[in-house]
């Protein structure tokens, strides 16, 4: 998003507003791998998190080491091995991973440690906290293969973290577990994550990872995935990136456990989190349980969301102003179609039952929500309330959006179409195409 204008930023600033209120005090649980410290690309992540952390939002950080840890096997002349896509962590392997693992953990805590004058994180007090809160047990024996300290999450210590965040501390988590017999076990990142998200019953679990998303067959960008979309994409016969193979599955899983969203998002992108946070469209892949669009009967609560679609409509001269008053007296004729509690579209059916037609009117959706089917998504509603009132046709009227319902069906017509009750109201002056559509 490109700000050039003192009135863009005035907009973009309030058109935050409502993440930031709905985001204090919630848990985000978001996991990177060690590629972003090697990269060098940790520094804008620490600016990002910091943000994050002063609007009071609770932070578990996950990170990964798996180019430091294999530079470090490398140059110790140890063997990389891997058994059906998991690291095979021996002794020798298992000092490697541990010293890898310390040397990524200390230079992230020092990043976030920064508080320079004039940068972003000038005046940051970020405190992080760490310690053995996840439990590990060892994978065991796969097809006759020992995979020894490589380990999986059992247990995560959830009251510990969020005592932590109670004390407004940014939990760092790192990719090993222990066990009660005082072992350590090497870990994954997806998995340490996932397992915490799903324990704390994270609003929003993020994996930064190097592509932007998941794609369709003809490589477009999904913005919005149910669980059962994205089961079918992990289908065998679908040709996924490694990183969707990995990290898709994991989405779900959380998902299926209560996790409300699950973000992937590329790691590449500076300020990837913030622009899939802050924006209603996002910048990646979001992964819910079921879909976050809800078209229902308006209520007198709604009447400020339908003031605000309203309004830019009428001063263009598209829609006929509407006061306040007469939304309340209306309200029952109304129905809004709201995204992730938001409210993205609305329109209102007058009946004309005597002559068996209703008017479509007031239609209307957020100008940033546009291009998604929402404005189809109420008419196709709209038409199946006329149907259920035995209605026989549907007109719109309409000075600036002909195409539109054209392309939906709809054949212009003449005033005399109207029925006799619209036709003494109508406008001359405003001179409004009548366009009719048998249901």
């Amino acid at each position: 998003m490109s700000i050039t204008t003192s009135a863009e930023f005035v907009a973009w600033f309030r058109s935050v507003a409502p993440y930031i209120n709905a985001f204090r005090g919630r848990t985000f649980v978001i996991a990177f791998g060690g590629e972003v410290v090697a990269d060098g690309k940790f520094v804008e992540l620490t600016h990002d998190f910091n943000l994050l952390a002063s609007l009071g939002i609770r932070l578990v950080l996950v990170h990964g080491a798996r180019p430091q840890i294999e530079q470090h096997l490398a140059k110790s002349n140890i063997v990389d091995s891997y058994h059906q896509g998991v690291r095979l962590t021996d002794a020798q392997t298992m000092q490697c991973v541990k010293e890898a693992v310390g040397r990524v953990r200390v230079e992230i805590e020092a990043l976030l440690s920064m508080g320079l004058p004039n940068s972003p994180m000038a005046n940051a007090d970020i405190r992080i906290a760490g310690g053995n809160f996840i439990t590990a047990q060892p994978i065991g024996i796969i097809n006759g293969v020992d995979l020894m300290h490589t380990g999986a999450v059992r247990k995560v210590d959830v009251a510990a973290l969020n005592d932590r965040m109670e004390f407004g501390e940014v939990v760092l988590l790192s990719p090993l577990g222990y066990s009660p017999t005082g072992e350590v076990f090497n870990v994954t990142l997806e998995d340490v994550a996932t397992s915490t998200a799903i324990a704390l019953d994270a609003d929003k679990l993020i994996f930064l990872m190097d592509t932007d998303g998941v794609h369709d067959k003809k490589g477009r960008l999904l913005k919005e995935l149910t669980i059962a979309q994205a089961q079918d994409i992990l289908r065998p016969k679908r040709k996924l990136t490694d990183d969707v193979n990995l990290f898709l599955p994991c989405a779900v899983r959380a998902c299926e456990a209560g996790v409300a969203r699950t973000h992937l998002i590329s790691r590449h992108t500076d300020g990837a989190v913030l622009q899939e946070l802050f924006s209603d469209e996002g910048i990646g892949t979001m992964v819910v349980e079921s879909t976050l669009n809800t078209l229902r009967n308006a209520s007198i609560e709604d009447i400020g969301g339908i003031l605000e679609l309203l309004r830019p409509l009428e001063e263009s001269g598209v829609l006929v102003r509407r006061s306040r008053e007469l939304l309340e007296q209306e309200i029952d004729r109304f129905v809004v179609l709201e995204h992730d509690h938001r409210t993205v579209g609305c329109a209102a059916l007058y009946p004309f039952p005597d002559e068996a037609a209703a008017e479509l009117a007031a239609l209307a959706v957020d100008s940033q929500s546009r291009g998604r089917g929402y404005g189809e998504a109420i008419l196709n509603h709209m038409i199946s309330v006329a149907k259920a009132q035995k209605l026989k046709k549907l007109f719109v009227l309409t000075t600036r959006t002909a195409h539109w319902f054209i392309e939906r069906g709809f054949v212009e017509s003449d005033v005399s179409a109207l029925p006799a009750q619209k036709k003494s109201l109508y406008n001359y002056q405003r001179k409004s195409k009548v366009f009719v559509r048998k249901i």
